[in-house]
């Protein structure tokens, strides 16, 4: 259990029993499992949604995550959690994220897991590009927050948790010195 990955970014399934049995493992002491799966849905904003497209920028969105994580277990009395969230192109009805926390009690369990799924909706950074059923694309959707670019670009970024740009992401973008203080 010691090598098991508590944060995953991947573009295969999960197999929801499959990772609840393996954060409860070993733990005699769990009273609650409270676990949330997101999925693809068909229509967003009004647009039929044939295709959602994720992308994410490796090293860092990992190191977001387990942030997060860890900071939820720093608030709630948790045994165990696990964040895992996929990127490529899924389908409506497909799965996308899954937030697992164990604790000894519900009431920590349903916060940490509300509290770490509310961050991965509004602050993770995650690009998401939606394509309508008529073959249209919808473009690119906004994650979580958007800032308008300073003057100097977005130096701000690595301190704030903020975005600057709603454009699609580049590889060249985030690539500062920086992206190892998240």
């Amino acid at each position: 259990m010691n090598d098991f990955p508590f944060v995953r970014i991947q573009q295969e399934d999960f197999d929801l029993t499959e990772e609840i049995n393996t954060i409860r493992a070993g733990h005699k002491d769990i009273g609650a499992v409270v676990s949330f799966t997101g999925t693809v849905r068909d229509i967003n904003e009004g647009d039929d949604i044939s295709v959602l497209e994720l992308e994410h920028y490796p090293g860092m969105t990992e190191k977001a995550l387990e942030k997060i994580r860890l900071e939820a277990h720093d608030r709630w009395p948790l045994q165990s959690s696990l964040i895992i969230h996929r990127i490529g192109q899924m389908m409506p009805c497909d799965q996308i994220v899954l937030v697992a926390v164990t604790s000894r009690h519900r009431e920590a369990a349903f916060e940490a897991a509300h509290f770490i799924m509310d961050y991965l909706k509004t602050n993770a950074p995650f690009w998401k590009k939606r394509r309508s059923r008529m073959a249209k694309p919808v473009g690119w959707m906004h994650g979580f927050p958007i800032r308008k670019p300073s003057s100097v670009g977005c130096n701000n970024f690595f301190n704030e948790h903020t975005i600057c740009q709603i454009s699609p992401p580049t590889r060249g973008f985030f690539k500062r010195k920086h992206h190892e203080d998240i």
